[in-house]
């Protein structure tokens, strides 16, 4: 399934419900947080092994949820998904050069 037929099943969704209303950039940007926020709680106090092992349904509920709001934040400003993932990936090519991230979790601007 194409990205755009995705974004269209979830307007779909949002539409039949008539929640466009709620839907503008500022909250649909706070709901990506408060989502990503309910991800982080799944593994607060536990190891990740743990909750990758024992709560896949529950994690693959709270990534589509930030993974829906993704979209619909992207499609409200007329952004297309891939074009600006894949021109966030050359920017960070740049930043992170195979020959000087290659193995290093260092940012790119580290100086330490």
């Amino acid at each position: 399934m194409e990205i755009q037929e995705l974004v269209d099943e979830i307007n779909q969704f949002r539409d039949e419900r008539n929640w466009r209303q709620f839907h503008n950039a500022k909250d649909l940007a706070l709901s990506i947080s408060l989502e990503a926020s309910e991800l982080l709680e799944l593994f607060q106090w536990k190891s990740a092994d743990d909750v990758v092992s024992g709560s896949q349904q529950e994690l693959a509920e709270e990534l589509a949820d930030v993974l829906i709001y993704c979209l619909m934040l992207a499609d409200d400003l007329d952004f297309d998904p891939g074009t600006i993932i894949r021109q966030k990936l050359e920017t960070n090519r740049q930043k992170y050069t195979i020959e000087e991230s290659y193995g290093s979790s260092e940012k790119y601007n580290s100086t330490e």
